[in-house]
C-alpha cells in the first residue's frame, strides 16, 4: 500500500507540473502577484474553519476531555500531515489519536471521536457538495458536467453508509486492520485499547444523538466557512465575486479534492478542478491556477509549522521516556 501512496504522490506531482506548464507559469506568477500580503489574510481566514473543524471533533469526546485548546492544536497537526505528507488522509487521524493518549486521554474514546468525526466530515461533505451542484445549476441550468458531479456524488453516499453500517456492526476490527497496513505500523489497534474497545467506544457515542448533531452543525459551519477563504482569494486578486459563486466554488473544488484523497493534497487535481471550475464561472485560466495556488499557499503556512509541532511534540516524548529509562 506504501509504494500505491507513492505512485499516486508521484502523478500527482507530475500533473501539478503539467497543469501549470500548460497554462504558462509566467502569468500565474503575475496573477498571484496581484495578491501580494493579500495572500496572508487568505491564510490566516483558515483559522476560523480549522476552529469550527475542531469544535466538531471535541463535542464527540465524552466528558470534553481534553480541553479545547488540546484538541485544537492536535486538529491542526493533523491536518497538516494529511495535507503535506503521502499518508492517503489517514495517517494524520492515526497522529491524532497519538498525540492525546501520549497525553494521558483514554485511547478507545479518542479513537472513537476520530472515527466518527470523520465519518461525519465525509456525511457533511456529500451535503456540502450537492449544494454546489445545487448553486451551479442556478447559475448555468442544466449542464454536462452535473451528471458526473451527481454520480460520484452518490458513490461518495455509498461508501458513507457502508462505512457507518460497518462500525454499527461492531466490525471496526477488520478496518482497523486495514488501516494499520495502509499506515504502515501497529499503531492504530495499541493506541485504541483494541478493536474491541473501540468498537464499544463508537457505539456509545452513537447512541447519543444529540451529541452526533452537534458535531454534525460544527461540521457544516466548518465547510461553509471554507467558501470565506475561496472569497477573499479572489477578492485579492483583483477578480471580486459573490459569496455565492464563492460556495460554488469551493463546494465543488472540496468535492474534487476529496475524490483524489490517495494523492497527497490532491496535488494536480485540486489545480485541474479549479481550472475546469473557474472556467464555468468566468474566470480566466490563469486567475484560476492563482486561486487554486492561493489555497496551496495556505496549505504551506498553516502546514509546515504544523510539521515541526507533530516532530517536536514526538521528540519531547521520546526524550521522557529516555529519562525515565535512565533513572530506572
Amino acid at each position: 500500500m506504501k509504494t500505491t501512496v507513492i505512485l499516486a504522490a508521484l502523478a500527482g506531482l507530475l500533473l501539478f507540473t503539467g497543469v501549470i506548464a500548460w497554462q504558462g507559469a509566467m502569468e500565474i506568477g503575475a496573477a498571484l502577484s496581484v495578491a501580494g500580503w493579500g495572500l496572508l489574510a487568505v491564510a490566516a481566514w483558515h483559522i476560523v474553519p480549522l476552529v469550527l473543524d475542531a469544535l466538531g471533533w471535541w463535542v464527540l469526546i465524552p466528558a470534553r476531555e481534553p480541553g479545547f485548546l488540546r484538541v485544537l492544536w492536535a486538529r491542526w497537526i493533523g491536518e497538516s500531515i494529511n495535507g503535506l505528507l503521502p499518508v492517503a488522509q489517514i495517517g494524520g487521524d492515526v497522529a491524532k489519536v497519538r498525540l492525546l493518549t501520549l497525553q494521558g486521554h483514554p485511547g478507545a474514546s479518542i479513537g472513537a471521536s476520530v472515527v466518527i468525526d470523520t465519518t461525519l466530515g465525509m456525511v457533511t461533505q456529500i451535503l456540502f457538495a450537492l449544494l454546489g451542484v445545487t448553486l451551479l445549476l442556478r447559475h448555468l441550468g442544466q449542464h454536462q458536467l452535473v451528471p458526473i458531479l451527481l454520480i460520484g456524488i452518490g458513490l461518495a453516499a455509498a461508501n458513507a453508509v457502508w462505512f457507518i453500517y460497518l462500525q454499527r456492526k461492531g466490525l471496526f476490527a477488520k478496518l482497523a486492520k486495514g488501516l494499520q497496513k495502509l499506515t504502515g505500523g501497529g499503531e492504530w489497534l495499541k493506541l485504541t485499547g483494541g478493536a474491541q474497545a473501540l468498537d464499544r467506544a463508537i457505539n456509545v457515542i452513537y447512541n447519543r444523538p444529540g451529541q452526533v448533531l452537534h458535531a454534525t452543525f460544527w461540521r457544516i459551519a466548518g465547510w461553509l466557512a471554507g467558501a470565506g477563504e475561496v472569497w477573499l482569494a479572489l477578492y485579492f486578486l483583483g477578480v471580486p465575486v459573490s459569496f455565492e459563486e464563492a460556495m460554488l466554488l469551493e463546494a465543488l473544488g472540496q468535492a474534487v479534492r476529496g475524490a483524489a484523497f490517495m494523492i497527497p493534497g490532491a496535488l494536480g487535481v485540486q489545480e485541474g478542478g479549479y481550472l475546469l471550475l473557474g472556467t464555468l464561472l468566468g474566470l480566466s485560466p490563469d486567475m484560476s491556477l492563482a486561486l487554486a495556488l492561493a489555497k496551496r499557499v495556505r496549505e504551506l503556512v498553516f502546514g509546515l509549522p504544523g510539521l515541526i509541532a507533530w516532530q517536536w511534540a514526538e521528540g519531547s516524548e521520546l526524550r521522557a521516556r529516555r529519562r525515565a529509562e535512565a533513572l530506572r
